[in-house]
């Protein structure tokens, strides 16, 4: 199997993040993309390549054009107006009811407020090299996508910094671009084919939902923590089945704490019938592995057994598959456990 990978990820390098209501070191930092990096390399199945660069049309195909402008800037401006920092975070974040009864909102015009405004939350810092990196992910993904486009049966894009939390317009999650979307979309675009984002990170990938909610070409599949306990809280629920053009196109399996390998496969399976009944003709997979038995922020127990009848389970749709990383913050597993899901993948 190929393996798209670029150093490029180790340029966002956060120091710090704050997450429940703590100044901590960042669960996603370098350490991630390398202990996948070195699983697979040393494995003779995977064989690793370079991206290619895509440049931004196929993000601003997905992203408000605001939004790469912003985090291609901001790191510079914000040591300008307030630095020097490492990391860079919103004081303050936008809220519509903040100007209720009045005309709508615009973008500030100073740094700090910009931040709150394309940004949703506070564990996901902007570092020097941020924004390279972000690219970088994006043509991993792309390059991987363009693999299967080329009639590879799969392709593995080991992205970093990951992507299925990021909106539209906004970025967060640990997220800037996202990475599955763009990809989707594309696909979509340029074959006329439909296409499944199938999910199956830990947290629900908002950003995904909303970029593809009333779309009738591309299918969302997640399975993943019930939001009444699990991040990000206000989206992800079952009833969320998509608007419009969309409406069924959307589904939500929310799962309950301590989920063990049976029950995980089998909410797996009803999800590939729905995707067999979609008629798409490829299958992303955005491959969080933070749903393992011991990651250190997640309250599933999967194990590294049961990723692999997962990767099995996907293969058996018979369709091209294009696996990009998410989630997965048990460091110590986390580079036998994409190789285990990517082996029951066919490998």
């Amino acid at each position: 199997m190929k393996v798209v990978y670029t150093p490029a990820h180790l340029l966002h390098d956060p120091k710090s993040s704050i997450e429940q209501s703590q100044v901590m070191s960042p669960w996603e930092h370098i350490g991630r993309g390398e202990a996948i990096h070195a699983a697979l390399q040393a494995d003779s199945r995977f064989d690793l390549v370079s991206p290619s660069s895509w440049g931004a049309a196929p993000i601003e195909a997905v992203h408000d054009p605001g939004l790469l402008r912003f985090l291609s800037t901001a790191w510079d401006e914000y040591q300008i107006a307030c630095g020097p920092t490492a990391d860079v975070a919103p004081d303050v974040f936008y809220r519509p009811a903040l100007r209720n009864g009045m005309s709508p909102g615009r973008e500030p015009e100073s740094v700090n407020g910009r931040l709150g405004w394309w940004c949703f939350e506070t564990t996901t810092p902007i570092t020097h090299g941020t924004y390279t990196a972000a690219l970088a992910a994006v043509d991993t993904a792309m390059s991987a996508t363009q693999i299967v486009l080329d009639g590879a049966s799969s392709a593995y894009g080991l992205c970093r910094p990951p992507g299925h939390h990021a909106t539209s317009s906004l970025y967060g999650g640990y997220c800037f671009f996202n990475n599955a979307a763009i990809a989707a979309h594309h696909v979509a675009a340029t074959t006329g084919t439909k296409v499944t984002v199938l999910d199956v990170d830990y947290h629900h990938g908002n950003g995904t939902q909303e970029i593809f909610y009333a779309r009738d070409d591309v299918q969302y599949v997640s399975l993943h923590g019930d939001p009444a306990r699990a991040y990000p809280y206000t989206v992800g629920y079952a009833d969320e089945t998509g608007a419009g053009r969309g409406a069924g196109s959307n589904i939500n399996v929310p799962l309950a704490a301590r989920t063990e390998d049976d029950a995980y496969i089998a909410a797996l399976q009803r999800a590939c019938d729905a995707i067999a009944s979609f008629g798409s003709g490829m299958v992303i997979v955005s491959l969080g592995l933070d749903t393992f038995i011991t990651d250190p922020i997640c309250d599933l127990s999967i194990t590294a057994d049961g990723f692999e009848r997962c990767g099995a389970m996907v293969a058996e749709l018979g369709l091209p598959t294009v696996v990009l990383q998410e989630g997965g913050y048990d460091i110590s597993a986390l580079g036998d456990n994409v190789r285990r899901w990517l082996i029951g993948l066919g490998a």
